[in-house]
Protein backbone atom coordinates (compact mmCIF):
# COMPACT_ATOMS: atom_id res chain seq x y z
CA UNK A 1 0.00 0.00 0.00
CA UNK A 2 1.49 3.42 -1.12
CA UNK A 3 0.93 6.73 0.69
CA UNK A 4 1.22 10.39 -1.66
CA UNK A 5 0.47 13.14 -0.41
CA UNK A 6 0.80 17.04 -1.65
CA UNK A 7 -0.40 20.34 -1.06
CA UNK A 8 -2.02 23.00 -3.64
CA UNK A 9 -2.06 26.46 -2.89
CA UNK A 10 -5.30 28.02 -3.99
CA UNK A 11 -6.22 32.15 -3.95
CA UNK A 12 -9.51 32.82 -3.15
CA UNK A 13 -11.57 36.10 -2.65
CA UNK A 14 -13.31 35.03 0.46
CA UNK A 15 -16.78 36.04 1.19
CA UNK A 16 -18.39 32.51 -0.07
CA UNK A 17 -15.59 32.13 -2.83
CA UNK A 18 -16.04 28.68 -4.48
CA UNK A 19 -13.63 27.68 -6.44
CA UNK A 20 -13.70 24.20 -8.77
CA UNK A 21 -10.60 22.45 -7.62
CA UNK A 22 -11.41 19.32 -9.42
CA UNK A 23 -9.23 19.75 -12.04
CA UNK A 24 -6.38 19.44 -9.31
CA UNK A 25 -7.99 16.48 -7.81
CA UNK A 26 -7.80 14.73 -11.19
CA UNK A 27 -3.99 15.91 -11.77
CA UNK A 28 -2.59 14.42 -8.38
CA UNK A 29 -4.19 11.15 -9.20
CA UNK A 30 -2.49 10.85 -12.67
CA UNK A 31 0.78 12.60 -11.68
CA UNK A 32 1.12 9.80 -8.56
CA UNK A 33 0.17 6.93 -10.71
CA UNK A 34 -2.91 6.24 -8.17
CA UNK A 35 -4.88 2.86 -9.07
CA UNK A 36 -7.28 1.91 -6.23
CA UNK A 37 -7.61 2.94 -2.89
CA UNK A 38 -9.14 6.81 -0.77
CA UNK A 39 -8.54 10.30 -1.66
CA UNK A 40 -8.72 12.52 1.28
CA UNK A 41 -9.16 16.13 0.08
CA UNK A 42 -8.67 18.37 3.41
CA UNK A 43 -8.32 22.37 3.59
CA UNK A 44 -6.34 23.07 6.81
CA UNK A 45 -8.22 26.15 7.98
CA UNK A 46 -11.30 26.85 10.08
CA UNK A 47 -12.91 29.64 8.03
CA UNK A 48 -13.03 27.38 5.01
CA UNK A 49 -14.40 24.10 3.69
CA UNK A 50 -14.69 21.53 0.96
CA UNK A 51 -17.29 19.69 -0.54
CA UNK A 52 -18.69 18.54 -3.81
CA UNK A 53 -21.52 20.56 -5.94
CA UNK A 54 -22.82 20.37 -9.72
CA UNK A 55 -20.35 23.59 -10.77
CA UNK A 56 -23.51 25.49 -12.41
CA UNK A 57 -24.01 29.18 -12.45
CA UNK A 58 -27.20 28.82 -10.37
CA UNK A 59 -25.99 26.77 -7.39
CA UNK A 60 -23.24 29.28 -7.19
CA UNK A 61 -25.60 31.73 -6.64
CA UNK A 62 -28.34 29.18 -4.98
CA UNK A 63 -25.37 28.19 -1.88
CA UNK A 64 -24.36 31.49 -0.68
CA UNK A 65 -27.73 32.78 -0.37
CA UNK A 66 -29.05 29.53 1.25
CA UNK A 67 -26.13 30.23 3.80
CA UNK A 68 -26.68 33.70 4.00
CA UNK A 69 -30.39 32.63 5.28
CA UNK A 70 -28.69 29.98 8.10
CA UNK A 71 -25.84 31.80 9.48
CA UNK A 72 -25.70 35.49 8.11
CA UNK A 73 -22.49 37.41 7.92
CA UNK A 74 -23.97 40.93 10.36
CA UNK A 75 -25.38 38.78 12.66
CA UNK A 76 -23.83 38.99 16.40
CA UNK A 77 -21.31 36.23 16.76
CA UNK A 78 -19.66 35.32 20.16
CA UNK A 79 -16.54 35.19 18.28
CA UNK A 80 -16.37 38.53 17.25
CA UNK A 81 -16.74 39.79 20.79
CA UNK A 82 -13.47 37.59 21.67
CA UNK A 83 -10.98 38.40 18.60
CA UNK A 84 -13.12 41.43 16.97
CA UNK A 85 -12.34 40.07 13.49
CA UNK A 86 -15.36 40.09 12.23
CA UNK A 87 -15.70 36.64 10.62
CA UNK A 88 -17.91 34.28 13.34
CA UNK A 89 -19.45 33.36 10.45
CA UNK A 90 -17.41 31.81 8.45
CA UNK A 91 -15.85 29.49 11.41
CA UNK A 92 -19.56 28.46 11.52
CA UNK A 93 -20.23 27.91 7.75
CA UNK A 94 -17.04 25.93 7.73
CA UNK A 95 -17.93 23.94 10.29
CA UNK A 96 -21.35 22.91 9.12
CA UNK A 97 -19.86 22.31 5.72
CA UNK A 98 -16.27 20.80 6.64
CA UNK A 99 -13.26 20.41 5.94
CA UNK A 100 -12.63 17.44 4.33
CA UNK A 101 -14.24 14.98 2.59
CA UNK A 102 -12.79 10.88 0.85
CA UNK A 103 -13.54 10.20 -2.35
CA UNK A 104 -13.06 6.62 -3.63
CA UNK A 105 -10.59 6.19 -6.41
CA UNK A 106 -11.07 3.08 -9.34
CA UNK A 107 -8.86 2.21 -12.17
CA UNK A 108 -6.89 5.44 -11.92
CA UNK A 109 -9.78 7.52 -11.30
CA UNK A 110 -11.78 10.03 -9.15
CA UNK A 111 -15.23 8.15 -9.00
CA UNK A 112 -17.25 11.23 -9.44
CA UNK A 113 -20.45 11.39 -10.69
CA UNK A 114 -21.42 13.06 -14.45
CA UNK A 115 -22.43 16.47 -12.41
CA UNK A 116 -19.99 16.41 -9.21
CA UNK A 117 -17.20 18.51 -8.82
CA UNK A 118 -14.95 19.21 -5.98
CA UNK A 119 -15.05 22.60 -4.44
CA UNK A 120 -13.19 24.78 -1.86
CA UNK A 121 -15.63 27.12 -0.29
CA UNK A 122 -13.31 30.30 1.34
CA UNK A 123 -15.95 32.03 3.44
CA UNK A 124 -13.84 34.65 5.10
CA UNK A 125 -14.22 38.17 4.98
CA UNK A 126 -10.39 38.59 3.12
CA UNK A 127 -8.81 37.34 0.13
CA UNK A 128 -7.04 34.25 1.41
CA UNK A 129 -4.02 31.95 0.02
CA UNK A 130 -5.92 28.43 0.65
CA UNK A 131 -3.65 25.16 1.41
CA UNK A 132 -5.81 22.26 0.09
CA UNK A 133 -4.17 19.02 1.36
CA UNK A 134 -4.42 15.87 -0.62
CA UNK A 135 -3.45 12.12 0.39
CA UNK A 136 -3.75 9.10 -1.75
CA UNK A 137 -3.86 5.85 0.72
CA UNK A 138 -3.98 2.99 -2.01
CA UNK A 139 -2.13 0.70 -4.93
Amino acid sequence: MKIQSAQVEIRTKGFTDIINITNEVHHFISKNDCHEGQLLVFIDGSTASVSSIEYEPGLLRDLPELLEKYIPMDNRYHHDDTWHDGNGYAHLRSTLIGTSMTIPVLNGRVMLGTWQQIILIDFDNKPRRRNVVLQFTGN
